[in-house]
């Protein structure tokens, strides 16, 4: 355990829910993990005990992975966790694979309803069409080796596996529903006993939705904070100009009146306290990347050149791309803010150098 996580509380521990079951984490409120064909291996989704018309059933927040293992383990849970009751209901918190890719599979299975922030839905209906080699649906494909080697990644072999992964987002994300009900920044609803409050953040998806519940002091924050890891804020081809750092460090503000003990049910890592403290650890973490970078621009650099100086370990061709996209983020966040020049070079590679 690194020294951040130690100023984090663990109220479960070790413990984690196992394949195919359930582990309740509060009052009506329970953790699922679904495998992950990444090397991040896991993604956390959450049932909730619900009543809707008179019904009563679950609620379920995301759904993992479009693959035959995650329906199998889906099922399993369907037969024994349950207690015979229906699922009413499938919020979805954005639209990355792993947090939607089922969802059409389970709204279709249960007859229920898709809930979800408007951006995030129409663009998992759009990327979620088979596409061709140009890549229109998501981040692979010929615009995205563009995109790459306009900011130096120019290695042949990987822009080739790039070029071949145009069909990457639709092979993790079944059709999504056709019809969808939006939830936005401060809605409040209720899920069973408890009202629940929609906090919308910026930079990591076009729309992310996290919810609190005051009654349970419970935050599921989805993919804006995480325990362990920081969270992937990017600048893809589709989106090219982006300055997601500011948009994505500015939503960490949406979460300052949430107290510090809130059990916080992340995507990714163990359910944990310490909201505030890990907040800070994000703002620090940052800062120390973007001083960095700015050491790192005294001479020209592409995004290429910035990415060994932000990851230092051996990246796989998944995390690259991400890789790319975060160190991109950074260099354009000290651009914008006039911290950094970028030029066009004759070679057709953006290069940022400090002022």
């Amino acid at each position: 355990m690194n020294p951040n996580e130690q100023r984090l509380e663990y109220p479960f521990g070790d413990t984690l829910a196992e394949a195919g079951t359930t582990m309740e984490v509060a009052d009506g409120l329970r953790w699922i993990r679904m495998p992950l064909p990444f090397a991040l291996d896991h993604i956390n989704l959450w049932l909730l005990r619900d009543c809707i018309d008179g019904r009563d059933g679950w609620t379920i927040v995301d759904c993992g992975v479009a693959r035959p293992e995650v329906r199998e383990l889906w099922e399993r849970i369907f037969s024994k966790e349950l207690d015979g009751l229906p699922v009413l209901r499938v919020v979805v918190t954005h639209m990355h694979p792993d947090h939607v890719g089922l969802a059409g599979w389970l709204c279709e299975r249960w007859k229920s309803p898709l809930w979800m922030t408007a951006t995030d839905y129409f663009v998992a209906r759009q990327w979620a069409q088979p596409t061709d080699s140009r890549g229109a649906g998501g981040p692979h494909g010929d615009s995205a080796c563009e995109h790459f080697a306009r900011h130096g990644l120019r290695d042949p072999e990987a822009l080739e596996q790039i070029r071949q992964r145009a069909g990457y987002y639709p092979s993790l994300v079944g059709p999504v529903p056709a019809r969808y009900r939006r939830i936005m920044h401060g809605d409040r609803f209720t899920i069973g006993a408890n009202e629940w409050r929609v906090i919308v953040g910026y930079g990591h998806a076009p729309e992310h939705a996290s919810l609190y519940c005051e009654a349970l002091n419970v935050l599921i924050s989805g993919d804006m904070v995480l325990p362990r890891i920081s969270t992937n804020v990017s600048v893809f081809n589709f989106e090219p100009e982006a300055n997601p750092l500011p948009l994505y460090l500015n939503s960490l503000d949406g979460y300052a009146d949430l107290p510090e003990d809130a059990l916080v049910l992340p995507s990714h890592g163990k359910p944990f306290r310490g909201l505030h403290e890990r907040i800070a650890q994000q703002h620090a973490h940052h800062d120390e990347r973007l001083q960095e970078v700015v050491e790192a621009c005294a001479e020209p650099m592409s995004a290429s050149d910035i990415v060994p100086v932000l990851f230092k370990r051996k990246l796989d061709l998944h995390q690259l791309t991400f890789a790319m996209g975060e160190a991109l983020a950074h260099l354009h966040a000290l651009y914008f803010e006039g911290k950094l020049t970028r030029n066009l070079g004759k070679d057709g590679v953006y290069r940022f150098q400090r002022v």
